[in-house]
């Protein structure tokens, strides 16, 4: 309970106004959390400054949401019916106020410090205490709720405390130097546990020496009086023992532990959507002499319950133990509290999965160290083993090496490996280079594509009546919320259950979005909209007919090798580029598909071509000469490698029906073929053409082209030439003439959801993959007659405000002779005024009120009511779709 006294005495604030209640609730930061209920007492609501938004902007929101009061750094635009606290700054008045808090009242802290199972140990310290887990509402013992664990979050957490709580246990986290220190001297702990020094937030630290020198901050804020626990299976952890001033007892299964386990009858994955129905293992325990003279110590012999999951988490529940017997807590008592201790949402949970298979959801967070006991865990599983692992952030320079480690550690323990992510790659490559066979390998960037190809997986599975279920590891880092994969998983009664069963699930979790583009300007790429446009495209063409996805310019400005990936994923056969280099990128990205280079490839490429197994167009004889000499030299150099198939090193022939353009004259193509079947090493493939007017509503043109390439083809055919593989559509032959359709369709544009022109209407269903976001970085209000940018060719004609983004002409944002349409801001379109730049963008939002610093800018996408389109982006600049997402920079981070 939140009294309004003590929040003015220790922060110092002012009251804006009468006083409406005196008492509160709860700290609240998000509107999103409060249930709109009037409540005596009800929450206050913190208006805090972020790095994505301003909390100022949603006062008189949280007062409609239910707030009765607000502490704020600015006073609302209009006085409102609640209390108003005003501070210089909200943050540091959160930290006063928990400082103040724990330094009057009667309260004991055990805080909890550690590179991963602070959270756990936190529940196990605190039933250790009550003698059951208990609500931390209302029960005898106070610990923060969720992931309110840092300088922000605990003060919040803090906000909780009940006037009767006289203990709390408190996780501290840090991500920042010094934050351990600044959390120990505001809680002021009497016993501090450190669990573990692991590789996390070394983008930050830099080094494990760092980390540890970072947690060792709460050794050094301990009384002599009170007690420090150390993990003894983490030697780091146990280096730091001579920073504390209070007794040290060490707990782990170390054979030098003061607290000694030894895991007699491990915890068995049993999924149980019930947690009470997790069965135990047991833990037998010793007491070093040390520990004897510290701690009452009962006389008969310990045998710890224990429901947790992996030996990892032994020294979690003998630490607990240890605080349990350090405050005379009764065995019994403390073995009843440790007994109810199930594992947490998120933590190593099992829970029933589809078709009998057990999900194992660890998808709270995930390090290196916290991923590899996982998997440990998992092996012991004594069923097929799958295991769909995510990206792992905040790693820094380690960030490569760490996902190949745990990608070898998985080819030992897995069935089936499903890796997503970017950095995920690694890991599926590092799996894959230790022996787990390809097939078994599923890399994805689309959390739906996962839970698809394993719900198809466990569909197969419940059909082989001799299959055993098995049971899947889903384990990755926060910002990937992976929690989605487990709900996609769960059986149909477990599916209801949901909102209790999995974390993250208020509303305000499921609208945030933890990873952040590496610049203010950046693109968002929804591949399942790519995946669903690809699956529709096939339905066009049908089943017997191959889908050729096209990549080129970096898969039409969206990013190649993600959608390379996803393309394959759902079912397209072979993949398409413009050059050599950019079927290379894919390579070097671990994609294994055929690949065509649709473009001009000189003679001296042919060796690269042939070394990166790529299929190159052939239209010059020179070239294919120089190809048979590469394959036959660079075969002859590699024995047991051969670099073709058996039919020799595929190529397809290109002809010209009309398109002017790269090609063979249709009455040369006879005598081509010909020439080429005298090369041993080379095979003709395929053999394609392409369509001038294909999105013309007027198909003369498109007809007589496919009529004479038709035509090409009875030749050979009567010869006995016809390649295996013949294509000629684009993607608008593709949806307006299945004649062309052939064995296989190449797909570009429509792939992306664009529309290959105004007389090509996309099918339904189909929708755009690609938004363009930028922010305002500043905004002025500028006098009339004041210039705007270079040249000063745009002159204010009254007072009015000018945002600024920062997206610019090096983006692929037109600077001349034609401009983009306005963008959206706040909703509303707001007009470009002077000159694009190379790197800033000026706005006139003169008539939108309230525009800061901070504010999403939309160049292609929806903000509200209204949304602007690649197509109208494109008749703005007066040319087509492709160009203007094609010429969308590499500088522009992809984010999916």
């Amino acid at each position: 309970m939140i009294e309004l006294s003590d929040l003015l005495d220790a922060t110092h604030g002012r009251l804006l106004g009468p006083a409406a209640a005196t008492r509160f609730s709860d700290f609240a930061f998000d509107t999103r959390t409060l249930n709109g209920q009037a409540a005596d007492p009800g929450p206050l609501f913190v208006a805090i400054k972020t790095e994505t938004g301003d909390g100022h902007d949603y006062l008189e929101q949280a007062q409609q949401a239910g707030a009765t009061g607000i502490l704020c750094e600015q006073p609302p635009s209009h006085p409102l019916p609640i209390t108003c606290i005003l501070t210089p700054d909200t943050r540091q008045a959160l930290l006063a106020y928990a400082g103040a808090i724990c330094r009057l009242r009667p309260l004991e802290v055990i805080a909890v410090t550690g590179s991963s199972g602070k959270t756990t140990a936190k529940e196990l310290i605190a039933a250790s205490l009550t003698g059951a887990t208990a609500d931390a509402a209302d029960g005898p013992v106070f610990r923060n709720p969720h992931s309110f664990n840092g300088r922000f979050g605990l003060p919040i957490a803090l906000g909780r405390l009940q006037p009767w709580q006289r203990r709390a246990v408190l996780e501290l986290a840090a991500d920042e130097f010094g934050e351990i220190a600044l959390l120990a001297q505001v809680t002021r702990p009497t016993v501090g546990l450190i669990t573990a020094v692991h590789e996390s937030h070394l983008d930050v630290f830099g080094s494990l020496d760092a980390i540890a020198r970072e947690k060792g901050a709460l050794l050094t804020a301990l009384p002599a009086t009170g007690l420090a626990l150390l993990n003894a299976d983490d030697p780091r952890v146990l280096a730091l023992a001579p920073l504390s001033a209070a007794p040290v007892l060490t707990v782990g299964l170390s054979a030098a532990a003061d607290v000694r386990g030894v895991v007699r009858i491990p915890a068995p994955i049993v999924a149980a959507a019930d947690a009470q129905d997790q069965p135990a293992g047991e833990i037998e325990v010793t007491f070093s002499p040390a520990a004897q003279a510290r701690l009452p110590l009962p006389a008969a012999a310990v045998r710890l319950p224990m429901r947790l999951l992996g030996d990892h988490q032994a020294p979690l529940l003998l630490a607990a133990l240890a605080v349990g017997l350090f405050y005379g807590q009764p065995l019994d008592a403390i073995l009843a509290g440790l007994a109810a201790c199930r594992p947490l949402p998120g933590r190593l949970r099992p829970l029933p999965g589809l078709a009998g298979a057990v999900l194992l959801d660890d998808s709270a967070n995930a390090n290196p160290a916290s991923m590899q006991a996982a998997l440990t865990t998992l092996a012991a599983a004594g069923r097929p083993a799958w295991a769909i692992l995510g990206d792992i952030g905040d790693l820094g320079a380690h960030e490569v090496e760490a996902h190949r480690r745990l990608g070898s550690q998985a080819a030992d323990v897995v069935g089936q490996l499903i890796a997503i992510g970017d950095r995920s790659r690694r890991l599926a490559e590092a799996a894959a280079a230790a022996g787990l066979p390809a097939e078994r390998i599923f890399h994805t960037y689309s959390k739906a594509e996962a839970v698809r190809h394993v719900q198809e997986m466990l569909a197969a599975v419940s059909a082989d009546p001799d299959a055993q279920p098995p049971v899947i590891l889903i384990k990755g880092g926060r910002a990937l919320r992976l929690e989605e994969v487990v709900a996609g998983l769960l059986a149909p009664a477990a599916a209801a259950q949901a909102s209790a069963l999995l974390v993250r699930q208020d509303a305000g979790w499921r609208q945030v979005r933890l990873a952040r583009p590496d610049r203010p300007t950046w693109l968002e790429v929804d591949l399942e909209a790519i995946a669903d446009n690809l699956r529709i495209l096939q339905q066009v063409v049908g089943p017997g007919v191959g889908i050729c996805a096209v990549l080129k310019a970096d898969g039409y400005g969206h990013g190649a090798v993600r959608v390379a990936r996803t393309v394959l994923n759902n079912g397209a056969r072979r993949l398409a580029v413009a050059c050599l280099a950019e079927a290379i990128t894919l390579r070097r990205a671990g994609i294994a598909a055929p690949i065509l280079i649709l473009g001009y490839t000189p003679p001296w490429q042919a060796r690269d071509v042939v070394l990166n197994r790529v299929t190159p167009t052939v239209f010059d004889l020179d070239f294919a000469q120089a190809l048979q000499r590469a394959v036959s030299a660079l075969d002859a150099g590699q024995p047991g490698r051969s670099l073709r198939t058996a039919a020799g090193f595929a190529l397809h022939v290109k002809v010209d029906t009309g398109m002017a353009r790269l090609g063979l004259e249709p009455d040369a193509v006879m005598p081509f073929i010909q020439a080429l079947h005298e090369l041993p090493d080379l095979f003709v493939e395929g053999i394609f053409t392409h369509f001038a007017t294909a999105d013309s509503a007027d198909q003369t043109y498109l007809r007589w082209q496919l009529g004479r390439f038709q035509a090409v083809l009875e030749q050979l055919t009567a010869q006995g030439l016809r390649p295996p593989c013949v294509h000629a559509a684009n993607s608008a032959a593709t949806l307006t003439l299945p004649a062309s359709h052939f064995d296989l369709v190449r797909t570009g544009i429509a792939l992306y959801g664009l529309q290959p022109g105004p007389e090509t209407p996309l099918p339904p269903g189909m929708r755009p993959a690609l938004r363009w976001k930028s922010t305002v970085a500043q905004v002025k209000r500028l006098p009339a007659g004041a210039f705007v940018s270079y040249g000063a060719a745009y002159r204010t004609e009254c007072e009015q405000t000018i945002a600024v983004a920062p997206v610019g002409y090096a983006d692929g944002f037109r600077r001349t002779p034609l401009t983009w349409p306005p963008v959206l801001v706040r909703g509303q379109r707001a007009p470009i005024v002077g000159r694009v730049t190379m790197d800033q963008t000026m706005l006139d939002v003169t008539h939108i009120p309230g525009v800061r610093a901070g504010d999403e800018v939309v160049l292609i996408g929806r903000q509200g009511a209204q949304e602007v389109t690649v197509d109208d982006v494109a008749a703005a600049l007066g040319t087509i779709n492709y160009e203007v997402v094609s010429e969308i920079l590499a500088r522009v981070p992809r984010v999916v």
